[in-house]
C-alpha cells in the first residue's frame, strides 16, 4: 500500500497509518481504496484484537484531496458516482470494522479528517490540535462524512460547526464529543494506551457483538442514507459554486463570496 501502512505488535494491537504527510494526509482516491482494503483486513483478522487510527506529519487529515474532487467535478455522472461512492464507502466500512477503533488526532483534522474521527469509537486528541468542517469555505458541504458526524456529535452540537467552516480548538472539540479526551501533545500515546488497554481483557467475539448492537441501537446509518449522502456530494460538485471555490484555492485569489 502507498498511502497507508499497518503496524501489528505482540498484543495484537495494529496502528492503522495514514501515510501521505506531504499532502498532510488529503485523502486521495487511493487512499480511500486502501482504507477500505484495510478495513477488510484488520476486520478478518483474528490475530487484530484493537485498531488505533492514527497519522504520520504535520497533521491528522486535512479532509478530501481537492485534486481528486476536481477529477471527479470534471468526470461524467456515471464516474462522479462512483468516486462518491467509495468514499462513502471507506467510512461505512471503518465505521463498522467488528474491532475496536481508536482515533489518535493531532494537527488539523478538516473536513473528512473530523469524517474519520466520527467513526472511530472513540478519540483522543493532542490539545493543540485544530478542527474544522471547512467545505463551505469552497462551495462545497460535508455530505458523505454527515451521517457520521450527525450520530457522534447530535444534530445540535453539529449545527454549530456543521455550516460556518470555522476552525475550534480540542476543547470544543471535547465538548461537541468529537473527542473523549484532549491532553498534551507528549502524552498523546498514554492516552491511547489508557484507551486501548481495557479491550485486552475482553472477549474479542464478544465485544464485535456488543459493537454491532450499538450501532444497530443508535441512528440509523443504512444504505439508504448513505446514498442519500451521495446525492448529496454529487449536487454540490454539480453546482457551480464548487468548481469556483476549488479553483480560487488553487489560484490563490478569494472566491466570490468572501467578504
Amino acid at each position: 500500500m502507498e498511502t497507508i501502512r499497518i503496524e501489528t505488535d505482540a498484543r495484537g494491537v495494529a496502528t492503522l497509518w495514514l501515510a501521505r504527510p506531504d499532502k498532510h494526509n488529503a485523502l486521495s482516491a487511493e487512499m480511500i481504496a486502501e482504507l477500505t482494503e484495510a478495513a477488510e483486513l484488520l476486520g478478518g483478522d483474528p490475530a487484530v484484537r484493537v485498531v488505533v487510527l492514527a497519522a504520520e506529519g504535520k497533521s491528522f487529515c486535512a479532509g478530501g484531496d481537492l485534486g481528486w474532487m476536481q477529477d471527479q467535478m470534471a468526470a461524467d455522472p456515471a464516474t462522479r458516482r462512483h468516486g462518491a461512492g467509495k468514499l462513502a464507502l471507506m467510512l461505512n466500512a471503518l465505521n463498522e470494522l467488528p474491532k475496536p477503533l481508536i482515533g489518535r488526532v493531532h494537527g488539523n483534522a478538516f473536513g473528512g479528517g473530523v469524517g474519520l474521527m466520527s467513526v472511530c469509537d472513540v478519540a483522543v486528541g493532542a490539545r493543540t490540535a485544530k478542527f474544522g468542517l471547512t467545505e463551505t469555505r469552497l462551495g462545497l458541504i460535508p455530505a458523505t462524512i454527515g451521517p457520521y458526524v450527525l450520530a457522534r456529535m447530535g444534530e445540535d452540537k453539529a449545527r454549530r460547526v456543521f455550516m460556518s467552516a470555522r476552525i475550534f480548538d480540542a476543547a470544543e472539540a471535547k465538548m461537541l464529543n468529537l473527542l473523549a479526551s484532549a491532553v498534551d501533545p507528549e502524552d498523546l500515546d498514554a492516552a491511547v494506551e489508557d484507551e486501548v488497554t481495557p479491550y485486552l481483557q475482553t472477549a474479542p467475539r464478544a465485544v464485535a457483538a456488543a459493537k454491532r448492537l450499538a450501532r444497530a441501537l443508535g441512528p440509523r446509518i443504512d444504505r439508504d442514507i448513505i446514498e442519500m449522502s451521495v446525492d448529496a456530494l454529487i449536487s454540490v460538485w454539480e453546482d457551480d459554486e464548487a468548481p469556483h471555490g476549488i479553483g480560487a484555492f488553487f489560484g490563490k485569489r478569494k472566491p466570490r463570496w468572501q467578504a
